[in-house]
């Protein structure tokens, strides 16, 4: 990607188009006072001892502001949610950190409320410049396998038993970077070099086997990148914005079976192009960096929803392709997904839920000074979806941090899902240009309140003291019913955050036979049914546990609990009491749905 002699034009403070949109927010009106909900950081006591490694050497390079993520898998088979973090390293030519080399690690749970580190006997002592992870059973053998985002070259880990092996190769994808080299021969280089940021199995063709899509942010060199002269109050530099860079395309790679992938971009209508290059050339529109696969229109096919980075966001609408197959059409701008008040804002973390009965949404966490966009269907068929954070109280107090991760989960056991985002700006210099800005910043927690006017209420802060957040996660990591929240920070160290929320509810947790991928399930409690579907990854680099759990408020039980398994008919169980269950299409106790 070659930066025209125009940048040079750029003065010093280019740096701006990053910063004024940072303002501080007004204060949202009074309204009532959330009950208490509370997350104990518990990371010492529990074992995890991960620090993110970001590379940073002074000449700010812009993957350095981005990872990384976290995933929850069970590796082991003992029923257990296990966590997989995400690692950068040192850019080539440079030293190692001072506590060795940087490297992917996986903490076993140990069942009572610890975790160990087993990265080495599971063969993931694997130095990456790593980014994002999704996780699913990629060749039909029962076990999770391991696919890694990376600058210069993604990885696919195929789970042996308990063991890991680098099966990139084997599985059709392409060789890395080759990541040797001196540090400044580095900086030189002006070739493109991948960057690539979420990632997600998803089955978009039916055929039971878990296809990838792969989120790619712009199209990057450490030579273009330091081409920009953005500068900083004071003359330091700055990190570069993005609108600095040209897009990139995303990529879906189709499971062939046997563990192998071939590239079906193209064919599949992800690539996703604009006619504003020289004389008219196409040009990539998208700066993925987040992705979550749904099913917006209710027809059993898995649509995605991306977030993009200053560009439109974009809706990929899963329809039946000429030769028989499947297809997507990119539907972001008639969809209404691609803007919110008709502008693109700084995408970064995405999820989806239906945040009230019969109403599902697309929540895309954006850049500071830019409110959450809570994308609310109003139609299905097509979709329609309409920004309604302002009017159900997310927009003002959403509006202050620098938003990544971002996830709902039920944190009350109430029936409605709450909203996680992990917070933390990119420039740890920010407050030179931004004075009310800080790095660290704390995260937020919404309570969803089930009211319309005012959906969403800010809880106190506490619980989450200011870190540089990113990724963020879902488990319950203590088996207790509740769950907890998993966050990872940029260079810095991952927390778990164990939920004592003081609460009599009950829970109901469904596992899916097969991790169920494309599943959506309902849950009837007290006449009110609560429905999630079972993506892959969500939220921003990250993917949480398999289990679904539904909050069942004041009462021990469900009436009824309808899985709609993908490809498949409707089946239903009858009462099911709260507490783990596992369902499988294989058993169906009460008959088909009714």
């Amino acid at each position: 990607m070659p930066v025209g002699a125009a940048l040079a034009a750029l003065a010093a403070g280019l740096a701006g188009l990053w910063f004024a949109r940072d303002r501080r927010y007004d204060p949202p009106p009074a309204g009532d006072s959330p009950p208490a909900i509370r997350f104990t950081d518990v990371t010492e006591e529990a074992g995890i001892a991960f620090t993110h490694c970001n590379g940073a050497a002074g000449d700010k390079l812009v993957p350095e502001t981005m990872g990384s993520g976290v995933a929850v898998l069970d590796y082991d088979g003992d029923g257990r949610p296990d966590l997989f973090f995400v690692n950068g390293r040192p850019w080539p030519g440079r030293p190692d950190p001072p506590g060795g080399k940087a490297t992917q690690a996986l903490y076993r749970n140990r069942g009572d409320g610890t975790f160990e580190d087993v990265t080495a006997p599971a063969g993931l002592a694997v130095e990456l410049y790593g980014m994002g992870v999704a996780v699913a059973d990629v060749d039909g053998d029962g076990r999770p396998d391991l696919f890694v985002t990376a600058v210069g070259g993604n990885r696919l880990f195929r789970n042996l038993g308990g063991r890991f092996e680098d099966a990139t190769a084997a599985a059709g994808f392409p060789p890395p970077f080759p990541w040797t080299g001196g540090y400044p021969e580095f900086l030189r280089r002006s070739d493109s070099i991948s960057f690539p940021s979420s990632a997600t199995f998803v089955d978009y063709d039916g055929d039971g086997r878990p296809d990838l899509f792969v989120c790619n942010y712009v199209d990057w060199s450490p030579a273009d990148d330091l081409a920009v002269p953005a500068t900083l109050p004071g003359g330091t530099r700055a990190y570069v914005p993005p609108q600095q860079f040209t897009g990139t395309h995303c990529e879906l790679w189709r499971n062939l079976g046997g563990g192998r992938f071939a590239d079906a971009s193209a064919a599949a209508g992800v690539r996703v192009s604009d006619p504003r290059g020289p004389e008219g050339a196409a040009v990539p529109v998208g700066k993925a960096l987040g992705v979550v696969a749904f099913d917006a229109d209710g027809d059993g096919w898995p649509d995605l929803a991306v977030a993009n980075d200053t560009v439109r966001n974009f809706f990929f609408h899963n329809r039946p392709g000429p030769d028989g197959g499947r297809v997507f059409r990119e539907a972001g701008l008639t969809a209404g997904l691609a803007y919110a008040d008709g502008r693109p804002r700084g995408g970064m973390g995405i999820d989806s839920a239906e945040v009230l009965p019969g109403s599902p949404a697309v929540l895309v966490a954006n850049f500071s000074n830019e409110p959450n966009s809570l994308f609310r269907r109003v139609r299905a068929d097509p979709p329609r979806f309409a920004d309604a954070a302002p009017e159900v109280g997310l927009a003002g107090a959403s509006r202050y941090p620098m938003k990544f991760g971002a996830v709902f989960l039920d944190a009350d056991r109430d029936g409605r899902p709450d909203l996680f985002t992990a917070n933390g700006h990119l420039e740890p210099d920010i407050g030179r240009a931004v004075p009310s800005q800080t790095y660290p910043q704390p995260g937020q927690l919404f309570r969803n309140t089930g009211r319309p006017d005012r959906l969403f209420a800010p809880t106190a802060e506490d619980s989450f003291p200011p870190v540089v957040g990113r990724g963020c996660a879902v488990l319950d990591f203590d088996g207790d019913g509740d769950v907890d929240l998993v966050v990872t920070a940029n260079g810095g160290p991952a927390r778990l955050y164990r939920n004592d929320t003081p609460t009599a509810n009950r829970s109901l947790r469904l596992t899916l036979n097969g991790g169920g991928l494309g599943a959506e399930v309902e849950v009837t409690v007290d006449g009110a049914v609560q429905r999630q579907y079972v993506a892959g990854a969500r939220g921003y680099l990250s993917q949480g546990e398999a289990v679904l759990t539904f909050g069942l408020g004041g009462h021990d039980r469900a009436e009824k609990v309808v899985v709609r398994w993908p490809g498949g008919p409707r089946q239903h169980w009858g009462e099911l009491m709260g507490g783990e269950h596992a369902l499988s299409r294989d058993t169906d106790p009460a008959g088909p749905a009714r």
